[in-house]
C-alpha cells in the first residue's frame, strides 16, 4: 500500500495546524505531525480524492497562508519519516505514549508504541481523549473490546489497569500486524487481536467497549456494539465532532444506552454512554 505525504506550510502555523488536521481527518487522513513550519499529513492512496482539498475552508480564513507539497511515501519507507517527527506523548501526567528509541519517564502507564501506518499515537484529538477516558474508567477485572484499534494502544492501556482480558479488532492488515508487534513490546497478555469488522464481534460480550471510528461506521455498527455489551457496561465512543454529539446519542439512546459525559478537544469529542 501506497501513502502520500502531504507537507503543509502554515503561517501562523498555530492554531490553524490542529484546525486543518481536524478537516483532514474527515476527508480520510490518518495519521497527522505538527512541524515547526505546518504540518505533515498522511492518507493511503487508495483513500485519496484530490478534490477535496479544493473544499477545505481553512486556507480560505483571511488570517492564515496555507501552501502544500505532496509526495508519495513507500510503505518501507515510513518508519524513518515517522521517527523525524513523532514526539512522546504525555496524558494527564499519569499516560506517556512514546517510541522504541524514546527515553522512559517515571509514570503509571508507560507505552512503547511504534506506529508505522496505524492510527493511534495520542497526538489525535480523539485518541488523546480516549486515552483520557480510560482514566476515568474501573477496569480492574473486566472485558474489554477496543473496535478500530490501529496501533492497539487503548487495548494496551486497558490491560495496563486491570482489564481481565481485551479483544482488539481492526479491518486492516497493517493495523492488526502492527497491534500484535505492540502488545508484544508492552509485554501485555491476554489481548486477543482480530483482523475484521463487526462480524467477528457474534457470539462475544464485554464490560467495556471503546470504539475510535468515524461517525458513519459507528450509527452503522453500533447495535452490534450494544448486542454483546453486558448490562450496567460501558460503551466508549469518539472519531466525530462535536456537532455529531446529538446524532450518536440519539443513536444510543434508542438502542437503550444512557449518556454519561464527554469531553471535547479542537472540536473532536469522546463520549460515554452505559447500559441498563
Amino acid at each position: 500500500m501506497t501513502y502520500l505525504e502531504y507537507n503543509f506550510t502554515i503561517s501562523p502555523v498555530q492554531p490553524f495546524a490542529d484546525l486543518l488536521a481536524a478537516e483532514l481527518g474527515e476527508m480520510g487522513f490518518e495519521s497527522f505531525a505538527v512541524t515547526d513550519t505546518g504540518l505533515l499529513a498522511y492518507i493511503s492512496e487508495d483513500e485519496h480524492d484530490p478534490s477535496a482539498l479544493e473544499k477545505l475552508w481553512t486556507p480560505s480564513l483571511p488570517e492564515v497562508t496555507i501552501s502544500w507539497q505532496v509526495a508519495e511515501i513507500p510503505k518501507q519507507n515510513w518508519n524513518a519519516k515517522w521517527e523525524e517527527n513523532f514526539n512522546p506523548i504525555e496524558v494527564d501526567d499519569q499516560i506517556l505514549v512514546r517510541a522504541p528509541f524514546h527515553e522512559a519517564k517515571t509514570v503509571p502507564y508507560d507505552i512503547v508504541i511504534e506506529p508505522k501506518m496505524s492510527f493511534g499515537t495520542g497526538h489525535h484529538e480523539t485518541t488523546y481523549m480516549m486515552l483520557q477516558l480510560l482514566l476515568d474508567e474501573v477496569i480492574e477485572g473486566k472485558t474489554v473490546l477496543d473496535m478500530g484499534c490501529g496501533t492497539g494502544v487503548l487495548a494496551i492501556l486497558a490491560k495496563m489497569r486491570g482489564a481481565k482480558s481485551a479483544d482488539a479488532v481492526d479491518i486492516d492488515e497493517w493495523c492488526y500486524l502492527n497491534t500484535i508487534e505492540n502488545i508484544e513490546r508492552n509485554h501485555c497478555g491476554d489481548i486477543q487481536v482480530y483482523q475484521g469488522d463487526k462480524s467477528v464481534l457474534v457470539g462475544k460480550s464485554y464490560d467495556l467497549i471503546i470504539a475510535n471510528i468515524n461517525k458513519n461506521i459507528l450509527l452503522q455498527d453500533m447495535p452490534a456494539y450494544v448486542e454483546c455489551l453486558n448490562s450496567g457496561g460501558t460503551l466508549l465512543l469518539s472519531g466525530f465532532y462535536e456537532k455529531d454529539l446529538e446524532d450518536i446519542s440519539k443513536a444510543t439512546l434508542t438502542l437503550g444506552l444512557a449518556y454519561q459525559k464527554h469531553n471535547s478537544k479542537n472540536d473532536w469529542v469522546a463520549a460515554v454512554y452505559r447500559k441498563g
